[in-house]
């Protein structure tokens, strides 16, 4: 059931996460007709180009958060495996991963599990190993106890 309520987690932090960009688009798009009002010659230019800028920058973190979300959907229903992957929990003798996406933590029943990223530091030592394998990180070494 932890993997259920951690993927429910990791999928409402990106949707509120997008909700966020999409207002931001909303407001550039006044700040911009707002300047098309103006007439200020050059500073005019300037602070279209820029609140331009900002659109193009916004649009692409927008595609980024929804190429999450496929791949939030992709491993909704990964499957259990003798090592970790991608939808993993971790148990270790010292700390709790989920491997997804970097979504804070979430706690259930009195334990706490990090949501990382495969690519993260952390996610990129604990992919591929089993139970019983260790990691050194943080100068603290942990053994892999669970994977759900």
């Amino acid at each position: 059931m932890p993997k259920k309520k951690l993927h429910t987690h990791c999928n409402n932090y990106i949707q509120e996460k997008l909700k966020l960009l999409e207002k931001r688009k909303v407001e550039l798009k006044i700040a911009l007709e707002s300047e098309d009002k103006s007439s200020a010659g050059d500073k005019h230019e300037t602070g279209r180009a820029m609140i331009q800028i900002e659109r193009e920058k916004l649009g692409k973190q927008i595609l980024l958060n929804e190429d999450v979300i496929k791949k939030l959907i992709s491993f909704e229903e990964n499957i259990k495996t003798d090592f970790v992957s991608l939808g993993s929990i971790v148990v270790t003798d010292n700390l709790n991963y989920y491997l997804s996406i970097p979504a804070g933590f979430l706690k259930i029943e009195s334990k706490t599990y990090y949501c990382v990223s495969p690519i993260s530091p952390i996610g990129m030592l604990l992919l591929g190993k089993k139970i019983k394998d260790q990691i050194y990180f943080n100068k603290r070494t942990s053994k892999i106890l669970e994977i759900k």
